[in-house]
């Protein structure tokens, strides 16, 4: 194929996020001078889109935004802050400051968010500085954590099960270390470090990434991270316990735009094998192919998915293999069975047990229903092993000695925390992004309401005598799949308040998206539409069939892997 020149910037071309952050003396913007204003509780307009590279977002109260404009007052500004958090593990020390950090600046409430680390929601600007700088004295930072530059790097969380897992996640944390940032600014603006001139960014020039971009790695026969919805996968391969290198992946990505033929998720392609030695080169080439080949002028298209599609796979490894140097070999034979979590306590062959509880939509919050912020933090003042995030929104308490695990039990059941035991399959794998009231994207509720729908469904299931049968169902309230909608059996994507387009026929093991099925649909009709379905599949599944497969199979939609046919 011809060569396709390198993306430069171009102001007459490019999108005015690229300007703001050509022009940002690499992400400083007037961050320091926004923090000063107390006029407002917002930043200024371009330190908007800067921010997110430090790892945070300014949102407002929606619940509240009709009625301070009634009073003439500027919405409730508040930022979301989220931690860059490789792998998802925090020791206890770690937790008891981000938590202590929630209750002081954060409502008491931390969320773990589906990239596998904490989130704070409901910080003022006036307490920012002083949050973010709290988030360091644990060790844990959040620069990277959001923005045009890879984002949190996820792993397998429960490493201990083998020296496989163990190697794994000490890969995610040097990929993240090495993909950092150059600038100094994050230090400067937060932690009052030395003003250091930055006079380059060696691996992302002076405008960074056209998009966010994500990598997470694999171990089969488990795929918790959702392999394929990330710029980059890899898959570990091993021979016996031994790693021997990583299948990579390219061009995942949940994100589209509601009547936009030209957005679509999409699922990873294979490229090829590289050995333990060769990861960081490739995955930094790849986030390098990605920078200068990746659409900068329509940011709706800037993913690496679009990239990969433009220039076709192959075309994408000819360049690569370009900026490396070599071919990558080519890829070993793996499979996935299983890509959710495993709830309940797992014990390693070191004699210490993991307890994966059941975090419904990773909101760490005390309610009359469950006290799980004053739980975790009586588990932490006892424990001495680790908090770890999962990738599908629940907390590990891992490395409990076995002398520890009754009293451990025993808060838990006090605080009445689940581990997954009186819930059904499909709740367990149930996923939801934030939604309202903080999202600025959000069109329709999701972390609130998806129990509500839950039960309903439930009710369903158990009268066609399949609640035991695990489906993946994905809520989010905008279609930017922020909860990988589109990878779950059942989606739901929110248009507007109440209606959500209603998609079906993503594998179980997340390698095929859904596809939509019905749009525009509220609660009533969704329940409607998906009672026959599940009355056909009770009666007509094949032994171990899942329910993504089933409705493929029957043809309620067709299969999609890749590609603009996911809208119709």
């Amino acid at each position: 194929m011809s060569k396709v020149k390198p993306t430069e910037y171009d102001p007459k071309r490019h999108t005015d996020v690229e300007t703001i952050k050509v022009n940002s003396n690499y992400l400083r913007g007037t961050l320091e001078e926004s923090l000063q204003r107390e006029v407002t509780g917002a930043v200024a307009d371009d330190d908007q889109m800067l921010i997110k590279f430090h790892g945070s977002y300014q949102q407002d109260d929606r619940d509240l935004r009709n009625e301070r404009r009634k009073q003439k007052l500027e919405p409730l500004y508040s930022f979301m802050i989220r931690a860059r958090l490789p792998g998802g593990v925090a020791t206890s020390e770690q937790y008891k400051v981000l938590a202590d950090i929630a209750q002081k600046y954060g409502g008491s409430s931390l969320r773990l968010t589906t990239r596998q680390t904490y989130q704070w929601h409901g910080v003022f600007k006036r307490d920012l500085k002083k949050t973010i700088a709290g988030i360091n004295t644990a060790l844990v930072d959040s620069i990277a954590a959001c923005g045009d530059v890879n984002r949190n790097v996820m792993a397998n969380p429960l490493y201990e099960t083998s020296k496989l897992h163990q190697e794994v996640y000490e890969w995610s944390k040097k990929i993240s270390e090495h993909l950092l940032p150059n600038t100094n600014a994050y230090h400067e603006i937060w932690l009052d470090g030395e003003k250091v001139e930055t006079t380059e960014e060696p691996i992302y020039g002076k405008t960074y990434l056209p998009r966010k971009f994500k990598i997470a790695i694999a171990v089969p026969p488990y795929n918790d991270v959702d392999v394929y919805a990330n710029d980059i996968g890899l898959v570990a391969i091993a021979e016996g316990d031994k790693l021997i290198g990583f299948n990579i992946l390219a061009g995942g990505g949940m994100g589209s735009s509601h009547g936009d033929p030209e957005t679509y998720p999409r699922v990873a392609s294979v490229l090829g094998f590289c050995r333990p030695q060769d990861t960081l080169a490739t995955v930094e080439a790849i986030l390098k192919v990605q920078r200068d080949y990746g659409n900068r002028e329509v940011r709706k298209l800037a993913r690496l998915k679009y990239t990969v599609d433009r220039l076709t796979v192959d075309g994408f490894k000819d360049i690569l293999a370009d900026y490396l140097g070599w071919q990558l070999d080519e890829a070993k034979p793996f499979e996935f069975e299983h890509n959710g979590d495993r709830y309940g306590w797992i014990q390693t062959d070191d004699g210490n047990w993991h307890l994966t509880l059941y975090i419904h939509s990773g909101r760490i919050k005390d309610s009359e229903q469950s006290k799980v912020f004053s739980g975790l933090l009586a588990i932490a003042d006892i424990h001495d092993g680790e908090f770890r995030c999962s990738p599908n929104q629940n907390l590990i308490i891992s490395n409990v000695t076995e002398e520890n695990k009754a009293a451990i039990e025993g808060i838990l059941s006090e605080h009445n925390i689940s581990i997954g035991e009186a819930e059904t399959p499909t709740r367990l794998n149930s996923l939801a992004c934030v939604a309202f009231p903080t999202c600025a994207l959000a069109m329709a509720e999701a972390e609130r309401y998806l129990p509500t729908l839950i039960d309903k469904i439930e009710d369903q299931l158990e009268q066609h005598g399949i609640s035991e049968v695990p489906i993946n169902i994905r809520m989010t309230g905008c279609p930017n799949g922020c909860a990988r909608p589109y990878l779950g059996e059942i989606g739901f994507v929110g248009k507007a308040p109440g209606k959500y387009n209603l998609y079906l026929g993503a594998s179980h093991q997340g390698d095929r998206v859904n596809k939509l099925y019905r749009e525009n649909i509220n609660e009533a009709q969704i329940l409607e539409e998906l009672s026959p379905i599940f009355e056909s599949f009770a009666a007509n599944r094949k032994d171990g069939e899942f329910f993504g497969d089933y409705v493929v199979r029957q043809g309620y939609v067709n299969a999609v892997h890749n590609g603009s046919d996911f809208h119709s």
